[in-house]
């Protein structure tokens, strides 16, 4: 796992893609940050985090799209699946890969942080519940991506596809209260990510919501290795 971790951290800075994630990232929560902290005169950051949670929705794909995909589409895949690794250890590592770089994108808010507490007292208990629940849905996000890319050719057609397959889990919320069958409208509230993420914005620590999402994680990184094997012996 550690070799294809290293792989992948190299490829993303030297493909372009870790230098676009990093910098959109960073401009796009430096927006936030002023429209809904220093805009508002507060320092808590619960309405910052909030607002991140459409961004990661659109930029995560975009750092998920090549992981796979651009194996297939290059017929590397193929020497990557006979090499004498199991196929978790492929997963984990192009998983942890883009967790890292995620990680390393949302600790911009620590700069923030430095800069709250230079104008006032900063709540560090809701801005570490909020960088964890970020971190948390990032890690489900993830997975996903990665399962879009296992069984897309086309880098552009997998950020594409997981673009709307998370606007569709975004959109749970709002389409389970026009659903008229309580036990459908039910479910769709128990998947929703949204819901789950705000609880955490709002001061409240989940710890159903942390397994939703490290389950969600580790069901879709399943998902993808059995798309490795189907391929492997296919």
């Amino acid at each position: 796992m550690g070799a294809i971790y290293r792989r992948e951290m190299g490829a993303f800075f030297t493909s372009g893609t870790g230098y676009v994630f990093l910098s959109v990232f960073a401009l796009l929560s430096g927006i936030f940050f002023c429209n809904n902290v220093i805009a508002m005169g507060t320092t808590n950051t619960s309405g910052l985090f909030t607002s991140m949670f459409t961004m990661v929705l659109f930029l995560i794909p975009i750092l998920t799209m090549k992981l796979l995909s651009e194996e297939k589409k290059n017929r590397t895949d193929q020497g990557l699946l006979t090499a004498p690794i199991g196929l978790w250890s492929i997963v984990m590592g192009k998983y942890f890969a883009a967790l890292t770089l995620f990680m390393i994108a949302e600790s911009i808010v620590f700069i923030y942080s430095l800069i709250l507490a230079y104008l006032g007292n900063v709540a560090w208990s809701i801005l570490l519940g909020n960088y964890f629940a970020m971190l948390f849905l990032g890690s489900a996000f993830i997975a996903v991506g990665l399962f879009v890319s296992s069984v897309t050719e086309n880098q552009i057609t997998s950020a594409i596809v997981s673009m709307l397959a998370l606007y569709a889990l975004f959109m749970f919320d709002s389409l389970s209260s026009r659903v008229s069958v309580e036990f459908i409208s039910k479910i769709m509230n128990s998947l929703s990510f949204y819901s789950k993420y705000s609880e955490f914005t709002q001061g409240v620590f989940s710890l159903p919501s942390v397994v939703f999402f490290i389950s969600t994680a580790f069901l879709f990184n399943f998902f993808t290795v059995r798309v490795l094997d189907k391929r492997r012996w296919g």
